[in-house]
């Protein structure tokens, strides 16, 4: 555990009750939700890579052109 964390802890343990309860299922579901964002996007970062690299190569060969909002 880094001492930044251990400070954290040790600031949190001073708290009431009810807030260390409140600070601790807010610290799990964060920490569930960025398991669940790398679930979801972990495996996409090719996927990504080879779509940014085909923009780039249409970008190049004038396949592209400046987005106009107020044509949206």
């Amino acid at each position: 555990m880094t001492e930044l964390l251990e400070k954290a802890f040790a600031e949190a343990a001073k708290l009431p009750d009810a807030d260390q309860e409140a600070l601790a299922a807010w610290i799990l579901e964060e920490l569930a939700s960025d398991r669940r964002w790398q679930e979801a996007l972990g495996d996409s970062a090719e996927a990504l890579a080879r779509l940014a690299d085909e923009a780039v190569a249409e970008h190049r060969e004038h396949r592209t052109r400046p987005l106009d909002p107020g044509r949206l």
